[in-house]
């Protein structure tokens, strides 16, 4: 499958001065910008700085960021999910997975989420996608936003919903550990009927068992 990859960008205008969101960024760019020290939520900053940098560099893989001048304060990656998931147990070229959102503090409450996600589907490549996220309430920031988790389940609802994605059904173990979890996507309008019916497959792939 051919990736083709078209930037876009938008300006937001926050309370601690105006944006930059654009994207897909390349490795090269990447690479020219400062990571923000308080970008920790994955990984120390300077290890996600070069992981996003080596995500930009694949040929599915998209980060769409948010920069104040020349320091990206907030990012969202696109790239295939990981070969140790249940997502990949049947190669599809045509999925990809948001894997991580981040935003440092300072900017939150700015919906400078919902405008990476915005941005993101900007590009019509999208829409020969299915767009999956898997949202696991130990990853949350429950401490640093105040939030409980069914508070927070319901923003990253409202955030994922810019970017068009919703609320499907798994029967998948992990994400049925905890009733908070969930499987969300997104199925572009170009998307085959083919690649739905490998994607419910994916999704419950547990039937045999009931």
């Amino acid at each position: 499958m051919r990736h083709k990859k078209t930037y876009y960008a938008k300006e937001l205008e926050t309370t601690n001065g105006t944006l930059l969101i654009e994207g897909p960024i390349s490795a090269e760019q990447l690479s020219s910008l400062h990571f923000h020290e308080d970008l920790v939520a994955f990984r120390p900053p300077l290890q996600q700085h070069k992981a996003l940098i080596e995500i930009a560099s694949l040929p599915e893989g998209r980060i769409i960021i948010a920069r104040h001048e020349n320091t990206i304060v907030g990012y969202v990656t696109f790239l295939y999910p990981d070969p140790l998931e249940r997502w990949s147990e049947i190669k599809m070229d045509d999925l990809i997975e948001l894997g991580a959102v981040e935003v440092i503090s300072s900017f939150r409450g700015a919906s400078v989420a919902q405008n990476l996600l915005r941005v993101a589907i900007m590009d019509e490549e999208m829409e020969n996608y299915i767009i999956i996220t898997t949202e696991y309430y130990w990853h949350w920031d429950l401490k640093g936003t105040g939030l409980n988790i069914w508070d927070y389940r319901r923003m990253m609802e409202k955030m994922m919903s810019a970017g068009g994605l919703t609320y499907f059904a798994t029967d998948d173990p992990e994400i049925c550990s905890h009733p908070a979890n969930c499987l969300m996507a997104r199925i572009g309008k170009n998307v085959p009927p083919k690649s739905v019916q490998t994607f419910d497959r994916l999704r419950f792939m547990n039937r045999f068992m009931y």
